[in-house]
């Protein structure tokens, strides 16, 4: 069952204008070291940034709450898999609310997509609920 959805699209010359403004301040108050890391090795800084920025507006309004009532921008992280796919994990408040969002019985899936074509990016977040399955050999 789908648990929450929520989408964002963020100005990449926008999240430039940030970083030359604001610099390290602004990087470290919204992404998680390895998002920096990611981000600072690409040919198009703004652009990765802007992506996770719009990633983490959206998993804040999958979750119901936007940025609001205690969530840290740091609180949902983007990250990689091997392929390349990015996926969302949660901490803290995040996590909290999560948790409390997905019924009994379940577990939460957080689904992200990211996309971008200058001057845009944009992303989409699922959170699903799935059943989990019962314990091999019980009865």
């Amino acid at each position: 069952m789908i648990l929450g959805i929520g989408t964002d699209l963020a100005n990449i010359e926008r999240i430039q204008n940030t970083l030359d403004r604001f610099g390290d301040r602004f990087r470290n108050r919204v992404f998680t070291e390895v998002e920096q890391r990611k981000a600072e090795r690409r040919t198009d800084v703004a652009g990765t940034y802007a992506k996770r920025w719009a990633a983490k507006e959206a998993c804040s309004k999958a979750l119901g709450t936007g940025l609001r009532m205690g969530i840290s921008w740091k609180d949902m992280a983007v990250s990689n898999l091997p392929t390349g796919q990015p996926v969302m994990a949660v901490t803290g408040w995040a996590a909290d609310r999560l948790a409390k969002m997905t019924p009994d019985g379940h577990e939460a899936i957080i689904h992200v997509t990211l996309t971008d074509d200058h001057p845009w990016a944009q992303a989409f977040v699922v959170i699903e609920a799935r059943p989990v399955a019962a314990a091999q050999g019980m009865s």
